[in-house]
């Protein structure tokens, strides 16, 4: 009698955008029992064959994203996952709460201490049609310098904070592992040795092959045009910490 092998264990990757996730999911895939395939709600996302999967019921999806995901003939998977954008929560209203009660899910949260530069990011890649930055070309134009509204930037801290918020109240502190994309930037080999022991799974050494390429790394009173009058606007409230840069 044969006994087939146990399903891998789930997890999911959930964040504001522009905050590290693809990085991150690149390190993870590093590993040969780790497979995190991209964004399942995400119609182009290249991981998933099946264009026509978000015609499913979140029921559906979350099982083709745990036990039926893309087979990859080189991992002995132990531990699969897919990655969520806030935005995409809110073209499926009931898929978070279906998330939220999937057996067993571990979820990384990633966020970034200064959600202004999501926000500012978010903007440029929007204005660009640039996402993401291959290779090393050092001579390619910087991205687009942005004009911000104070209406969108209190309702971006806002989601943001509210996101975080259900997100850390809806799963168990032992199936939460919260990180700063400043600290995989900073202290990568420390933070992935936390996230191997939090996902159960041997430690692991990294090639190197896997490096971060910023498409910004100018501060943002250089990449916000109207980047004072925003400061003088949030002074005194509690975002006033987003605008602690430049010449005060």
């Amino acid at each position: 009698m044969t006994h087939s092998a146990p399903s891998p264990e789930p997890f999911s990757i959930l964040a504001m955008p522009r905050t590290g996730t693809h990085y991150l999911e690149a390190l993870l895939n590093e590993h040969p029992n780790v497979l995190s395939n991209g964004e399942l709600l995400n119609t182009y996302d290249t991981n998933w064959p099946d264009k026509d999967r978000l015609l499913r019921s979140d029921r559906e999806l979350l099982e083709l994203a745990y036990l039926r995901y893309p087979r990859r003939s080189d991992k002995k998977v132990t531990q699969v996952g897919c990655k969520i954008n806030e935005p995409q929560f809110h073209k499926r209203p009931g898929f978070f709460d279906e998330l939220a009660r999937w057996p067993g899910l571990k979820v990384i949260l990633m966020t970034r201490r200064n959600t202004l530069e999501s926000l500012r990011s978010l903007v440029q890649a929007r204005q660009s049609g640039e996402w993401l930055k291959f290779g090393s070309n050092n001579d390619a134009a910087p991205p687009p310098r942005v004009k911000l509204s104070i209406a969108s930037c209190e309702a971006y801290f806002k989601t943001a904070d509210d996101f975080h918020t259900r997100v850390t109240r809806s799963f168990a502190s032992t199936n939460m592992l919260v990180i700063e994309y400043e600290s995989l930037l900073h202290e990568s080999t420390t933070l992935l040795a936390t996230i191997w022991d939090f996902l159960g799974v041997a430690a692991l050494q990294l090639s190197g092959r896997v490096i971060l390429q910023r498409q910004e790394t100018r501060p943002l009173d250089q990449t916000v045009q109207n980047f004072h009058e925003l400061r003088l606007h949030f002074r005194d409230g509690p975002y006033a910490r987003f605008f602690e840069v430049g010449d005060v």
